[in-house]
């Protein structure tokens, strides 16, 4: 496999993803302790898929319940992080992660969500759309000391869970 071939990969997991898929799963197997095989054991992916993804042999997740495995297990290693959980419940949280499932949707048969959430995925696919999750990241930590607001607005919009999100939106209603 020639580099050239492995750059265009890394590149379009950059697009996707927001980072490549070997610094995720990096950052994965290094919070929880896991090697490869564990964390493709969590997430729903064969060993051999993750290492491909991994190599950037192939670009794309295409199983939408390990694309919200992933999501959640990255939202718990955050929240390890940030000391939003209590030590005793992340192995309790760890056992439920290979039971979220993912929704495959046709905009026929698509919910149309609620006002809120309509805003919320509007404002979280705008941030993403135009920054990548590290230009994100950097963002937050140049805003944060001259202006912690708009930091906290990006950070929980761009970078945090959705319903972190909405939470926010929902606690800051009335400013609208």
């Amino acid at each position: 496999m020639d580099d050239e071939f492995v750059r265009r990969n890394t590149e379009a997991q950059r697009a996707l993803y927001g980072e490549p898929l070997a610094e995720a799963f990096r950052r994965l197997m290094g919070a929880f302790g896991f090697t490869q095989g564990q964390l493709a054991s969590t997430v729903g992916l064969s060993a051999p898929m993750l290492s491909q993804l991994m190599t950037a042999q192939r670009v794309k997740i295409g199983n939408p319940g390990v694309l919200q495995r992933l999501e959640a297990l990255g939202e718990l290693a955050d929240q390890i992080t940030e000391g939003r959980i209590l030590p005793d419940a992340v192995a309790t949280r760890l056992a439920q992660i290979p039971t979220v499932t993912g929704r495959l949707t046709r905009t026929e048969h698509a919910a149309t969500p609620a006002p809120d959430e309509a805003v919320v995925a509007a404002v979280r696919g705008l941030l993403r759309a135009v920054a990548s999750g590290q230009e994100l990241r950097d963002a937050v930590e140049l805003l944060r000391p001259a202006h912690p607001g708009i930091a906290e607005l990006v950070a929980t919009y761009g970078l945090g869970a959705s319903g972190e999100a909405l939470e926010h939106f929902e606690r800051h209603r009335d400013l609208l």
